[in-house]
């Protein structure tokens, strides 16, 4: 499957943005989850959804404030952030991992989209 993210963008700290995925195949056979990557930093994972969408998990730092969903009719996933702050400033990537259902992988993902930039002005 190939994944395409967008939505990113220059916001305000405490700006809301939200983040899509579209995959260009049947999605409902992934978890989709959403990591990121700050300048000088490693990859981490920041949102994880299970395959019917039923589970949900995500980093200490996103909770409270992100939120995960997925649509398998419509293929597509997002990433809703609220209260963003300068430090969730990173490329924002989702990916998809081929799973069992009600998994949520933080590692292992077959599949990536190629990076939405996200910049928080204090």
């Amino acid at each position: 499957v190939q994944l395409q993210a967008s939505g990113g963008g220059l916001v305000q700290a405490g700006d809301t943005l939200r983040l899509s995925c579209a995959a260009s195949g049947r999605i409902s056979d992934y978890a989709v989850a959403w990591f990121r990557q700050a300048p000088g930093k490693e990859r981490e994972p920041v949102a994880i959804i299970s395959r019917a969408g039923t589970k949900t998990h995500y980093a200490t730092s996103a909770k409270g404030r992100f939120t995960i969903s997925r649509d398998n009719v419509k293929n597509t996933a997002s990433l809703q952030m609220r209260s963003l702050r300068p430090e969730d400033t990173a490329i924002y990537y989702c990916a998809a991992k081929t799973t069992v259902t009600g998994a949520l992988p933080e590692y292992g993902y077959n599949y990536w989209g190629q990076g939405t930039l996200v910049t928080v002005s204090s």
